[in-house]
């Protein structure tokens, strides 16, 4: 039996397959055992990962050897040689193994001695030009750096994905600042079978691969997947080049030139470790596999788009998963951790990112549009999309429907000839010459059609242009322009499809209905980004697969997500439309991610002893909850009809709000004391019914203390069962090197009274001062939350603000 994740609105983000096997088969399991993880017991400063003298490293590897011949005497004692295979040995953020074994043989691991806890493998599936000007990199947070070719210097981004393509010029190493060899770095270069292209080249500092599990569980197929890090997929290398991408790279598609695009760090160096692959997926002990080396080898930010697409049933709660709990190794090694918030918007509780100690990044558009016109012979013009030349001349041309063009015998064909995917379906002598008319459908969403089948059989039949236009609301649909080689709009609006039919359909043999396409290669930016994406997951959070609300604000930061053009796979089938081209421009939150990721980078770079709390908390703090006009920011979301509507973007939608990477190099206060590992073990400790053996089997910690979600040092507070009243703290240290003087405001949730002491204090550089904030319920309850904020306005031009969401209770 197999139960199946739902597949969202973009196809990139990776979801969690969970798969229950018959009972005699072997699976994949994770297994932790007793004894301290080498992160715990050779701690690093939580402000660099790569911060301890050689000789602790050299003590560290004689330790990881010692728990590595553990794990192998642990299993040749208790099964047979011939009965079992040990994939992975992990030592770094976890200390125990992933093997393949029968389920009763699992039973029996649970019993053994010195065993804490199994956990079933997952089965992993698959789910910029502009946006650096968008978010003011080049006058803003570059030139704090030393301009984009200093940006993200001695700063390294793993990047847990589907490999990269050393050839492709976004990592290219050539140019005038060779990149040196990097200090206390350890991540390795893996060869390429068959390949005589170096991998690593200076940019590209280390690249892995992790396949395992897909191996064990006879998913890879050496004749299809590579078994090196090399990117056959494209996805892997999109999200590389979007955080630490070259500068200034031409972006050329089908033989169009679309701008210059650039990595939010440029000049940060990328760790490739490849756990996910085109024909299947991956699974979950790979990945964390992946996440123990790059903590291991010292990366000091990781970019992940994947996660589950809801909380696993095999641990009670979503933090205890192998996965969460490795990434909270990594950030107790002082690993900035950024993943995708998942693809399941505008729906609440969708996230698939849960734990208080991971970014978890949203999914927004930016304002720049590839609008297109078609102009009839009527006087009309209708709007579309672009990113197609015009047709020829000023002259207008005939338009024939596809319908009407159509073979006799059409019945034996995949597609209808109104979809226009298959030219042997139309006649050419009707549609040679002509503006072809084509209708988008379901096909589009589920069927395999494309947009560049049509213009592909629009090419075929010498037609001069094709329109393709919608006949009904089509709930999901995002409508990604597509470049194309010949003229082309996309008409999206259900009223402007029916005008269009209806000029045709009224014109006679006598007075042929006629159009001509504009030209749709250049961008507009007139739109009001940021606004949340449709297909962005939203809040609240949850706790546990029941999906009971948590305490912890999820979104958590809105990074740009939407038509991002990327560096691009040419054998990749996974997006048809860009299929044999070196850049495609794709969305979702997995697009999001590495902009967070890179401009972490590029926080670090400024402020090399910054911990991950409080780079997360400067992008909270200082990100913007106003679009570019200055009004408040919208959020995109379904109408009755299925129509996309804007609301007003709520900390459910956007977290903290758009980040703003100039404001987040300067934050004036951070909120980092407190946040340790300490404190998240607290955390869960703290959970209602968590079993606290649980907590010490997972992570190896004890519960000496507890300390709520809404009591961590967040820069964010939400309470999901607000009785009567409750009093929360913060501590805020300030990181400027100035004193300054804060005034605190806020707005009140809508039927929650609050309070906040002091609300003026001054604070050095250095020092910390904590505020004590009394939430109280002051009108009927409801049952649904409400948001509010505070600000924190500093006499010096600081302004940090906190966003609240709390939902009354009755007890």
């Amino acid at each position: 039996m197999a139960i199946k994740a739902e597949l969202f609105a973009s196809s990139f983000m990776v979801f969690i397959l969970i798969t229950c096997t018959n009972a005699m088969d072997s699976q994949v399991y994770i297994v932790t055992v007793d004894g301290t993880p080498a992160i715990h017991k050779f701690p690093r400063s939580a402000e660099s990962p790569r911060a301890f003298p050689s000789s602790t490293r050299s003590e560290m590897l004689a330790y990881t050897s010692e728990l590595v011949a553990r794990h192998d005497d642990l299993l040749s004692s208790t099964f047979t040689s011939s009965s079992y295979r040990k994939l992975y040995s992990y030592s770094h953020v976890l200390n125990g193994f992933a093997v393949k074994l029968r389920p009763k043989q699992a039973d029996d691991l649970r019993n053994s001695q010195g065993v804490r806890h199994v956990e079933a493998d997952w089965r992993l599936k698959k789910l910029t030009t502009h946006t650096p000007d968008f978010l003011g990199l080049p006058t803003g947070a570059w030139p704090r750096d030393g301009g984009p070719s200093n940006a993200g210097e001695n700063v390294v981004i793993g990047i847990i994905d589907t490999g990269i393509d050393p050839t492709h010029p976004s990592f290219s190493a050539r140019g005038p600042v060779p990149y040196p060899p990097l200090a206390n770095f350890h991540g390795k270069c893996e060869t390429s079978a068959g390949s005589s292209v170096p991998l690593c080249n200076g940019k590209i500092i280390a690249a892995q691969h992790f396949a395992a599990a897909a191996q064990a569980a006879g998913a890879f197929n050496a004749s299809n997947d590579l078994a090196s890090p090399v990117d056959e997929d494209g996805h892997g290398s999109h999200t590389a080049s979007i955080a630490a991408g070259n500068h200034g790279v031409f972006v050329n598609s089908d033989g169009f030139y679309f701008g210059e695009a650039s990595g939010m760090a440029p000049r940060a160096r990328i760790s490739v470790y490849k756990a996910l692959y085109r024909h299947f997926g991956g699974f979950m002990s790979d990945v964390v596999a992946a996440i123990d080396q790059a903590t291991k080898d010292g990366v000091d930010v990781l970019s992940l788009s994947v996660g589950p697409s809801s909380p696993p049933s095999s641990t009670r709660f979503a933090y205890l998963s192998a996965f969460d709990v490795a990434l909270l190794s990594a950030v107790k090694a002082g690993v900035f951790v950024a993943q995708a918030a998942g693809n399941g918007g505008p729906y609440p509780r969708t996230m698939a990112s849960f734990s208080p100690w991971i970014m978890s990044v949203a999914a927004g558009l930016d304002d720049r549009n590839y609008s297109n016109w078609i102009y009839l012979g009527n006087g009309a013009r209708l709007a579309g999309l672009g990113l197609a030349p015009a047709t020829p001349g000023e002259q207008m041309y005939d338009l024939v429907l596809a319908e009407d063009a159509a073979v006799a015998n059409n019945s034996g064909f995949s597609f209808s000839p109104s979809n226009c995917q298959q030219p042997e379906v139309l006649n050419k002598a009707f549609v040679q010459g002509k503006i072809l008319m084509c209708t988008y459908s379901f096909s589009f969403l589920y069927g395999g059609a494309t947009v560049r089948k049509v213009a592909d059989t629009a090419k075929s039949l010498s037609a001069v242009g094709f329109v393709l236009f919608v006949t009904r609301e089509l709930p999901g649909n995002k409508f990604n322009p597509i470049p194309l080689g010949m003229p082309g709009v996309v008409i999206t609006d259900v009223q402007d499809s029916t005008s269009l039919l209806n000029y045709y359909n009224s014109s006679s043999a006598g007075s042929a209905a006629r159009a001509k396409i504009g030209n749709g290669m250049s961008p507009t930016y007139e739109g009001t980004g940021p606004q949340v994406a449709i297909y962005s997951s939203r809040g609240p959070g949850v706790k546990d697969y029941t999906l009971r609300d948590s305490d912890v604000l999820k979104p958590n930061i809105l990074g740009p997500g939407s038509l991002i053009w990327g560096a691009w796979t040419p054998s990749s089938m996974d997006e048809p439309d860009f299929q044999g081209q070196r850049f495609a421009m794709i969305s979702g939150t997995s697009m999001a991610t590495p902009h967070i990721a890179g401009v972490a980078a590029l926080i670090k770079q400024a402020h090399p002893d910054w911990s991950p709390g409080a780079i997360a908390s400067a992008m909270m703090t200082t990100a913007s909850v106003a679009d570019k006009n200055g009004k408040q920011l919208l959020a995109q979301h379904y109408s009755s009809t299925g129509s996309i509507i804007l609301n007003p973007a709520t900390p459910f939608d956007i977290g903290g709000g758009a980040i703003n990477p100039s404001a987040a190099l300067d934050p004036g206060l951070v909120f980092k004391a407190g946040i340790e590992y300490e404190d998240y073990i607290g955390f869960l400790c703290s959970i209602a019914q968590m079993d606290q053996t649980q907590v010490l089997n997972v992570t190896g910690s004890s519960c000496t203390k507890s300390k709520s979600a809404a009591d961590l040092n967040s820069p964010s507070i939400t309470i999901s069962n607000l009785v009567a009243h409750r009093i929360i703290t913060r501590t805020v240290t300030n990181v400027a090197a100035a004193i300054e003087t804060y005034k605190v405001s806020y707005v009140e949730p809508e039927g929650i009274a609050m309070q906040v002491s002091p609300s003026l204090f001054t604070i050095q550089g250095g020092q910390s001062v904590t505020l004590s904030v009394t939430l109280k319920v002051a009108a009927p309850i409801t049952g649904e939350y409400s948001f509010g904020s505070m600000l924190l306005s500093g006499d010096k031009g600081h302004a940090v603000r906190i966003p609240l969401a709390v939902r009354a209770g009755a007890g």
